[in-house]
């Protein structure tokens, strides 16, 4: 469709969206599954793009620099913010949840109607408007069709492992779920000097890559009459020290938790489960020792540490390039949704 983009107002960025990736994330809320999904609505929160203009008041950005639009924004100034412990900004939670933007407006029109925003970033459109908390500014000289996939899916996973879970060197891990998070997942597991990782999907498909990004080996499931927590422990004398959910299955995550070591194993939950499900574990995993996260954009405070990301890739210290099996034109879109639900190895798709 043709969409009007209103003017950056007080406190707002107006981007020209250069590059941005199809993510789950998305095509969970388009599938109507997501109980606080508004329609319509501009899908889209992994892009990258040029800022066109800015509002009243902006002063971290000016027009024609290089950004990345962020799904969990920081103010600097709320609690979580200033609390080291979280990366949970929630200056504009309330209306981010909502679809619109902090003065409780949207930015798009289509035909005379109002559209909804999506995430706080709408990255779906040629120009989306966004709080000027929820930019990064980054390297000019980065490539966008590939730094895109840092505000969501490779900064999730690497964040996961180095912070939330903060892998020790010499450790042993467990990644369930071989998509682009599990595969960034593994990226920092072996970044952060864990000896061995092991991949679980049932896709077969997906072992090359997950080997090539640093699994030690990888297994199905569905190869073994006995639970995978099970055959996991007594491959690992006891339990892996680590292991993610990278699917949103909470059978999967009862699986990670008690696939981890007695004493000292640590599971994290990374994959985000449909609405309204809940996760179930004997208390006497807990008690004995194992402990229980959850991470959201992999602990990083974003508008911080979104641009050292940029720069880590930049001088080769994390791979992001890897992750990109397919590059359109923004018109294909609908046939990046359907290589996101068929595709046997697909990681990510992005839109130019």
């Amino acid at each position: 469709e043709e969409v009007e983009v209103a003017p950056p107002k007080a406190h707002e960025v107006r981007i020209k969206i250069v590059a941005t990736a199809v993510c789950h994330t998305d095509a969970y809320t388009l599938s109507g599954a997501d109980p606080e999904g508004c329609f319509p609505v501009i899908l889209g929160h992994e892009g990258a793009g040029i800022v066109e203009s800015v509002g009243k008041g902006v002063t971290k950005v000016k027009p024609g620099d290089t950004v990345i639009p962020l799904y969990i924004p920081q103010c600097g100034e709320c609690k979580f913010c200033k609390n080291p412990k979280t990366n949970l900004c929630q200056k504009i939670r309330i209306t981010q949840g909502k679809g619109l933007m902090p003065d409780g407006t949207s930015r798009f029109t289509c035909k005379g109607k109002q559209i909804y925003h999506f995430m706080g970033t709408s990255t779906f459109s040629e120009y989306t408007v966004v709080a000027d908390i929820s930019v990064a500014k980054i390297d000019a000289a980065a490539p966008l069709d590939k730094v895109c996939l840092l505000g969501c899916g490779i900064s999730t996973g690497y964040g996961a492992a180095v912070n939330t879970a903060k892998v020790e060197p010499g450790s042993t891990c467990a990644v369930f779920g071989l998509g682009g998070v599990g595969l960034a997942v593994i990226m920092g597991c072996k970044i952060a000097g864990a000896s061995r990782i092991i991949g679980i999907d049932l896709n077969k498909d997906k072992y090359a890559k997950a080997k090539e990004f640093g699994a030690t080996e990888c297994m199905s499931p569905q190869d073994f009459k006995k639970p995978i927590q099970e055959v996991l422990v007594e491959m690992t004398d006891g339990g892996v020290d680590y292991s993610f959910e990278c699917i949103g299955n909470v059978e999967v995550m009862r699986a990670a938790l008690e696939a981890c070591h007695k004493g000292w194993g640590v599971s994290v939950i990374v994959g985000v489960a449909a609405a309204g499900q809940e996760i179930s574990t004997r208390p006497f995993q807990l008690v004995t020792g194992r402990t229980w996260k959850g991470t959201a954009f992999g602990g990083w405070k974003s508008v911080d540490n979104v641009p050292k990301l940029v720069t880590d890739y930049m001088s080769k210290k994390i791979k992001v390039d890897e992750f990109v099996t397919h590059t359109l034109p923004f018109d294909k879109i609908n046939e990046a949704f359907e290589l996101m639900h068929t595709g046997k190895s697909e990681v990510r798709c992005i839109l130019k």
